[in-house]
């Protein structure tokens, strides 16, 4: 991995290469009485980013690398081209937040980075990125599981005590779970196929939303959205609700993508050239975003009454926090926000520039666990070691638990969108 530039090009900034002791920094930080700070980062996928926070939820500095142009020309995410770019621009993304920090390597306490779950050629950049900045700075080295940073965000910005249930729905994932500390997560239900994000993106290429103007710089997600909100008739096209009759928390969408392959293929009025948007193209948007909507929230209720059930939560409590690209959809936001109301839970969604994979919630993780002592390796060769993972369970799961409760749920009315 090549230096950086910026870490290495003034004679003070080699002060860092000088061996210290991590536990003697700690003993610094406790006597100064100042937080820590921590530089994160993240390329699990498509996005290079790095961020800097301290223990107190500040945000220091941050900078990131999007590829999603790149990906898109491309109809999808090449992984060989994803890790290449990650190569290409790592060094200077860290650069770029260390400069808007306005800091320097030997000021930062400890570095977290990525190592699953993800692309492992994505994975592979910067592990060993932020194993080589550990070894030059001698820093502590925080090994992150994309998920649960996610789910800790928003802890960051927001007074959220522990336990609280937590809906993560992204380009990657779809899972609920639990969230009892801050490496404590039973998982509720998960994706039994493709993750909401991959579907509404294939399902906006088939739609050639890119072809239309106001359309063409937003992901799948956001195109579909944007393009639901001026439908005339949401119900012109109908979906059939997704596992009703499945008793668990378990989500899935390859149907609803099958469903509206079917739906353009049939219809005559379909039959355009490749490079032209299909006709009512809002209407069919608003319909799949009401069934992608539907789903999400039913199996969130499910979760909500389980948890009400158990008496797992205290009542005063009761907190649903949603995070991931998905959870950016406004509309989603406000159907969950309703089903939180009716059922007793706070509604809590991440910042939505934070919703999106960063360096900085990788950063607040790598935080929680310094501040909780979990999981900060100061051993060189146990650092070393450190490898990453294509897949990753997400803490225990209680699928098989939530499915033995055979909770009958029938979905909040969501007239008030």
């Amino acid at each position: 991995m090549a230096k950086c530039a910026y870490f290495l090009s003034r004679k003070t900034s080699l002060e860092f290469c000088q061996p210290r002791c991590s536990r003697l920094n700690v003993i610094r930080n406790f006597v100064n009485d100042r937080p820590a700070i921590i530089l994160g980062i993240e390329t699990s996928c498509d996005d290079t980013g790095c961020g800097i926070v301290d223990t107190t939820g500040k945000i220091l500095g941050e900078a990131i690398n999007s590829q999603y142009l790149t990906h898109l020309e491309h109809g999808g995410i090449i992984p060989s081209i994803a890790g290449k770019m990650h190569r290409q621009h790592i060094t200077t993304v860290c650069e770029n937040a260390l400069k808007s920090a306005n800091l320097r390597l030997r000021y930062i306490d400890a570095i977290a980075a990525t190592t699953k779950p993800g692309l492992p050629l994505s994975l592979d950049v910067g592990n060993k990125f932020g194993k080589y900045l550990s070894r030059i700075g001698n820093k502590p080295y925080i090994p992150i599981h994309h998920m649960e940073a996610h789910a800790l965000t928003v802890r960051m910005v927001q007074k959220v005590d522990f336990p609280y249930l937590v809906l993560l729905v992204s380009g990657g994932h779809s899972l609920l779970a639990i969230v009892e500390n801050v490496d404590k997560f039973y998982t509720l239900g998960t994706t039994l196929d493709n993750a909401p994000g991959e579907i509404l993106d294939k399902i906006a290429r088939r739609l050639k939303l890119a072809t239309i103007p106001e359309f063409s710089h937003m992901s799948g997600g956001q195109a579909i959205e944007s393009a639901a909100s001026k439908a005339s008739d949401p119900t012109k096209f109908f979906f059939e609700p997704v596992l009703t009759t499945k008793r668990n928390c378990q989500f899935s969408f390859a149907g609803i993508w099958n469903k509206s392959f079917k739906y353009l293929d049939k219809e005559e009025n379909f039959g355009v050239a490749d490079s032209v948007a299909i006709p009512d193209v809002y209407n069919f948007c608003a319909a799949i975003q009401l069934v992608f909507t539907r789903h999400i929230c039913l199996r969130t209720q499910r979760a909500m009454e389980f948890i009400n059930n158990m008496n797992l939560i205290p009542q005063e409590q009761r907190t649903l926090v949603i995070s991931g690209g998905v959870a950016c959809n406004n509309f989603l936001a406000k159907s969950l926000e309703i089903v939180c109301s009716e059922r007793g839970f706070k509604f809590v969604r991440t910042p939505p520039r934070l919703c999106n994979d960063n360096g900085v919630m990788i950063a607040w993780n790598g935080a929680e666990k310094w501040m909780a002592n979990i999981n900060v390796l100061q051993d060189r060769a146990e650092i070393e070691m450190v490898s990453i993972e294509k897949n990753a369970s997400f803490g225990e799961s209680w699928i098989e638990r939530v499915q033995d409760a055979d909770i009958k749920c029938k979905l909040v009315k969501l007239n008030r969108i």
